[in-house]
């Protein structure tokens, strides 16, 4: 069942593009809700028959490249579980957002249900090379969304660079996968076999070197301070469709990276060098929150919020690796709380960048000035945008304060101080959001010159439609997150139990 959650996707695009006579837009379009639909609807299958307590399930196995040691390998777990929902949830509602799109239609949807597979296969791939060979083209697809659907030449300039930033990460990150393998007796790619045998063991220097190389591969695609670079002009210049995806899923490959290879299969080097991935953590956090307050453009400053957010993420899971000064629940909290705001970040501010896409479609600039009083003409629009940006920043009934008081309570322990830092970030998102609500939703109306108030109108059925359903997903985690919370917490502590070993 797995395979078919997997490649589902992957084979409609195939049958799409063997259609020998173009099919109308909205045929393409309906297919694509259709069987993103099938897949969350498969995804909630999923997680209705999972053992929180089973550890591994829903494994299947196949001979690959045997004489590599590579294999086919695919399960899920506590970790994997939720990113695979989030991403099968984004995934449908850019597919309704998705009703407007009229530029050449058949190539679009075919590539986003090729990012689909890459995405939901890598959270699910349990070999290095397979998770390798998802994560590598996961960036090949969403080059080809900014490249094509992006803001004309700035566009392909920002798929360039998403491109080789990205490419070059994904080679530091093979290096690392090889020491892996190497280190392997017998040799192997398989992550669950090489947990096991934890072959770096008192490696010393080789096994920090692996760790520099993973390390930096999947801190390029989070991505952290100073590897952030390639992601303000990948969002502002991507469509909306493509920026959500990318906040949404793409970063999560980097923060995923962590907790699935780099912190069970390098336990020993992950609490040496732990104190490292905190302060960037803490920095990414602090610094994030600073350079989204600069931001004149909104949507930049929801790409810099990402940095901020991602810098949690980061900080919670290098204090998991400290064992002094804290207890295995600290540790598992911190774990637990990395993964909520995974899932949280991926809600929130997917709808934040789909409701920036209307703004744009409207206004045709991002332009934070360029607006104001938009709560009298687009009510709808108003409420939505208001109440993503304080799910974003954390307050109680959503899932970003779920998320966060866990990272936080489980981080203090031991890392007080970096903790401390970190939680600015806090105010400083709470600041900028409400002075861009401010500007833009309230006073007198004021619309970009070129824009007449009478074409400028609230959001349709569909936009609504696509952001609204991400925000109630958010409220019903911060209200409820049992049915979360009860998944990922078992995973966190065998997590913790391998990192401490």
């Amino acid at each position: 069942m797995l395979s078919i959650v997997t490649f589902l996707p992957l084979l409609v695009c195939g049958a799409l593009l063997l259609v020998p006579r173009p099919l109308p837009d909205r045929v393409y379009l309906t297919v694509w809700i259709a069987v993103t639909a099938a897949e969350l609807a498969l995804a909630v299958t999923l997680w209705a028959g999972f053992d929180p307590g089973g550890g591994m399930q829903y494994e299947e196995r196949a001979r690959w490249i045997p004489g590599a040691g590579v294999g086919y390998h695919v399960g899920v777990d506590g970790l994997s579980l939720p990113m695979v929902a989030l991403t099968n949830v984004l995934f449908l509602a850019v597919a309704v957002y998705s009703l407007r799109e009229t530029h050449r239609v058949r190539p679009y949807v075919c590539l986003f249900l090729f990012l689909q597979t890459m995405c939901v296969g890598l959270f699910v791939a349990l070999d290095l090379i397979l998770f390798f060979v998802f994560f590598d083209l996961s960036i090949v697809g969403m080059f080809f969304v900014i490249a094509g659907w992006g803001h004309g030449e700035r566009g392909r300039a920002a798929a360039l660079k998403f491109f080789l930033y990205t490419f070059t990460g994904s080679l530091a990150l093979l290096l690392g996968f090889i020491g892996l393998y190497l280190a392997a007796d017998p040799h192997t790619f398989d992550m669950v076999d090489i947990a096991r045998d934890d072959p770096l063991s008192g490696r010393g220097a080789y096994a920090g070197l692996v760790l520099f190389a993973l390390g930096v591969g999947l801190a390029v695609k989070t991505p952290t301070v100073p590897f952030h670079t390639w992601l303000p002009p990948a969002h502002t210049d991507a469509p909306a469709a493509g920026s959500a995806i990318l906040a949404g899923i793409l970063l999560k490959m980097g923060t995923y990276g962590f907790v699935r290879i780099a912190m069970p299969l390098l336990p020993g080097s992950w609490r040496q060098y732990a104190l490292v991935f905190i302060v960037v953590g803490a920095v990414s956090a602090v610094y994030g929150a600073l350079v989204a307050m600069a931001q004149t453009d909104f949507k930049r400053m929801i790409a810099y919020t990402s940095v901020n957010h991602m810098g949690y993420v980061i900080l919670a899971v290098g204090a998991a690796g400290v064992l002094a000064g804290t207890d295995v629940q600290a540790r598992s909290l911190a774990v637990t709380g990395a993964v909520t705001q995974m899932v949280s970040h991926g809600l929130i501010t997917g709808a934040l960048f789909l409701l920036s896409g209307f703004l744009y479609d409207r206004g045709r600039t991002y332009t934070i000035d360029a607006y104001s009083g938009l709560a009298g003409p687009t009510p709808r629009f108003a409420a939505l945008t208001a109440v993503g940006a304080f799910a974003s920043l954390g307050i109680p009934g959503f899932s970003g304060f779920i998320a966060e008081f866990q990272i936080f309570t489980g981080s203090l322990a031991s890392q007080a101080t970096a903790t401390a830092i970190a939680l600015t970030g806090i105010l400083l998102t709470a600041a900028l959001f409400l002075r861009a609500l401010r500007r833009m939703l309230l006073g007198p109306t004021r619309l970009p010159g070129s824009v007449a108030s009478g074409g400028f109108t609230d959001l349709a059925a569909r936009e609504t439609g696509s952001v609204a359903p991400l925000l109630a997903v958010a409220l019903v985690i911060g209200v409820a997150p049992r049915f979360l919370l009860d998944v990922v917490e078992p995973a966190s502590r065998t997590l913790v139990g391998l990192v401490a070993r």
